[in-house]
């Protein structure tokens, strides 16, 4: 911006709140709007949030999760963007720096579509990957704005043709259809992510779908996790291979909305599943992806085994031999046919 290579507006302000509140104003007015946040930085979004996941405003938000008070913590876990997900907001997350960076670059397409212009929140892991060196591929300026296109808002505030309020007050006649024009908006993001990464794939050479499969072919038994103890898990999947174990990995991109039927499907003939969570849910019965994925797996009649794992708060390290452990945990399971205590902690001193 300092070198005038942007013709963008950089607006400083004294918080969190103030700074989603400026997004939204910026977006309401007809401009492309980006802010970036981190733990309880988020929690002080939170009204403004839902604010701007119901005007249906497409703007991106840069969350670095990181572990929410108290007691203060500054490092990963996913508690942050998890207490928002039923904000409205579409939820993507990655498990590294270049994921990331493509993510990133793929947002706006997303969330601009004229049929979902809903808010998007692009999500790495604190310190994990914010603060980590790692060598990435980039693409030239040029193309990423040629991929991403001009922003061309249908109704906006500075439109003198089409006059029009902005966070109105909502009777109850009106509250209602209102939360359904979000629904059914978000209906349709799951085929927008599909559809622009098959063009990202084609200008970068990097694939992407809702969610990564890793040795998912002939696996009898998977995890599925979001973030970057994927990495750590693919290297435990490794080993186990190695010594002829048919093990896998589901690795959450988007998730929300959520994928339901296609992790059902992609967990289909799988006979035991451990389902990770890096944030708890403080329901005594799991966390926010458990509860997900097991609901996927009822609605699917499934009759896979299934156990949700709480594990990695504050930044907790995740070795390669934590995740060999969940995998010989789920060959138990299936060989004794008692899924037993199904709610589980991961690397907790008791």
């Amino acid at each position: 911006m300092a070198n005038g290579l942007v013709d963008t507006e950089f607006i400083p302000v004294e918080s969190e709140h103030s700074s989603m509140s400026a997004a939204i104003g910026a977006s309401a007015a007809g401009a492309r709007s980006l802010t970036a946040t981190s733990s309880c930085g988020l929690a002080y979004m939170w009204e403004e949030l839902y604010i701007a996941a119901s005007n249906r405003l497409p703007l991106a938000l840069a969350l670095v999760n990181r572990a929410l008070s108290g007691p203060i913590n500054i490092n990963c876990d996913h508690s942050d963007s998890m207490g928002a997900r039923d904000a409205g907001w579409i939820q993507i997350y990655a498990e590294n720096n270049q994921e990331a960076y493509d993510n990133m670059v793929q947002a706006y397409r997303i969330s601009e579509h004229k049929n979902v212009r809903l808010p998007i929140m692009i999500c790495q892991d604190g310190f994990i990957t914010s603060h980590a060196v790692e060598n990435i591929e980039l693409l030239e300026d040029e193309e990423v704005k040629n991929f991403v296109g001009e922003y061309e808002p249908e109704n906006y505030l500075l439109n003198p043709d089409c006059p029009m309020a902005v966070g109105p007050y909502s009777i109850t006649d009106y509250y209602m259809e209102a939360k359904r024009n979000q629904a059914e908006g978000m209906k349709h993001v799951s085929k927008v992510v599909l559809d622009v990464a098959k063009e990202f794939a084609a200008l970068s050479g990097r694939e992407y779908g809702l969610f990564e499969e890793y040795c998912m072919e002939d696996a009898e038994t998977a995890v599925v996790m979001i973030g970057s103890a994927a990495g750590t898990t693919k290297d435990a999947i490794d080993r186990l291979r190695a010594e002829g174990k048919k093990v896998g990995l589901i690795k959450i991109r988007l998730f929300r909305p959520f994928p339901a039927d296609e992790i059902a499907e992609a967990l289909s003939h799988v006979k035991a599943v451990a389902v990770m969570d890096r944030a708890e849910g403080y329901t005594n019965h799991g966390g926010p992806l458990g509860a997900d994925v097991m609901a996927a797996l009822f609605r699917a009649r499934s009759q896979a085994f299934a156990v949700n794992y709480i594990y990695g708060l504050g930044g907790r390290d995740v070795r390669v031999e934590d995740m060999e452990g969940v995998f010989e945990t789920l060959d138990q399971i299936v060989k004794t046919g008692d899924a037993g205590e199904t709610y589980r902690y991961l690397g907790i001193r008791e």
